[in-house]
């Protein structure tokens, strides 16, 4: 019987349990969108995750959604990430780079530029600017002859994240993010070859997921994705049957894993699992909930199928989450106040449980 405690192969990485910590904005880079040495000593404190997925990782600038995230696209960024991605192997850990272009979730005072979108259909809400929410910005429509160079952003990002020690990435389909914009019915109004009905929507999630095999490989590129969610005012119409075509077409690439999101229902969940072949993380509780995922959860998908179990909330107040699972041991709770306000409480000063000599 599978357990969250036995290991995995994950393309060339051997996995020493099935928990991966989920990537989570934590808003905490420094200027330049540098990381930090705060943030290698944040990921190695949860380096006994089987596999750590990074907070989202802008590949080029126009791509960043929030003031304070980290990129992947200036050489000084790439140096900056190295003692992170050091810091986590010293403590025997594995870590994927979550790359994550907003596309219109952004704002002009956070990046000096207008966001792109699929179509100029503004998300819906306040976006975090510099100075504060502000409402989000109408998106210049890409026009058909850019939309590749976006995608292959996320493979130059990639080379860089292997440059940088990490040891494979996660594309961020999901969320209201530039390849759910694209996924999504009422963002995307196109009518050219990257809009309209499936096989066009689905396109630019596809040639971005090629291209980043391409330059990095299969073994080293995972996809996240939140079937039918509503992030940001997104909407999809026929989500089993999008979702069905878009694993179909990704199937014979052989990714290191798709990583979904329980923004569905149960049933489309479990017929996604049925549609892809390869490795499947399921992240088991809603994002952005109050729920933090347990061990009940985690059995829960395990016996339906699932690979890995991506635990959010849980890791970010548990750095030691794997133990006090192991040990039946409570669970700290998060302090939300702290989730995204800088500096280092709330983000290295959650303590480890004190076990017995």
């Amino acid at each position: 019987m599978t357990s969250l405690f036995t290991s995995y192969r994950l393309g060339g990485l051997t996995l020493p349990n099935r928990m991966v910590m989920a990537p989570m904005t934590r808003g905490r880079a420094a200027a330049g969108g540098l990381a930090t040495p705060s943030m290698a000593t944040y990921y190695a404190q949860r380096a006994t995750a089987g596999l750590i997925v990074s907070e989202g990782v802008q590949p080029s600038l126009i791509g960043q959604a929030n003031p304070g995230t980290p990129g992947l696209h200036t050489d000084e960024q790439v140096e900056a990430w190295r003692p992170v991605t050091a810091a986590v192997h010293a403590n025997g850990g594995r870590i994927f780079a979550q790359l994550m272009h907003g596309g219109r979730v952004s704002h002009p005072d956070t990046t000096g530029l207008q966001p792109v979108g699929p179509s100029a259909v503004p998300a819906v809400g306040d976006v975090f600017t510099p100075t504060g929410p502000q409402p989000a910005p109408m998106p210049r429509a890409l026009e058909t002859t850019e939309v590749p160079e976006h995608a292959r952003s996320y493979a130059r990002a990639a080379r860089r994240a292997v440059e940088a020690g990490f040891d494979g990435v996660e594309l961020h389909g999901a969320n209201g993010y530039l390849i759910s914009q694209f996924l999504s019915s009422n963002a995307n109004l196109r009518t050219d070859r990257y809009g309209g009905t499936i096989a066009h929507r689905i396109r630019f999630a596809v040639e971005a997921v090629a291209a980043t095999v391409e330059t990095v490989g299969a073994e080293r590129t995972g996809l996240r994705l939140s079937p039918g969610g509503t992030f940001w005012g997104v909407e999809e119409s026929e989500v089993r049957d999008l979702y069905t075509a878009l694993l179909t077409e990704l199937d014979p690439l052989g990714l290191a894993y798709v990583h979904l999101e329980a923004t569905s229902d149960e049933a489309t969940l479990v017929a996604l699992r049925r549609a892809w072949q390869g490795t499947l993380v399921m992240n088991p509780v809603f994002p952005m909930g109050p729920k933090q995922t347990g061990r009940e959860d985690a059995d829960h998908w395990l016996d339906l199928g699932a690979d890995l179990i991506s635990f959010g909330r849980a890791f970010l107040a548990n750095p030691d989450l794997v133990e006090r699972l192991r040990g039946g041991l409570p669970l700290a709770p998060v302090d939300e106040a702290t989730y995204f306000q800088g500096g280092d409480t709330g983000y290295l000063t959650y303590p480890a449980h004190q076990y017995a000599a």
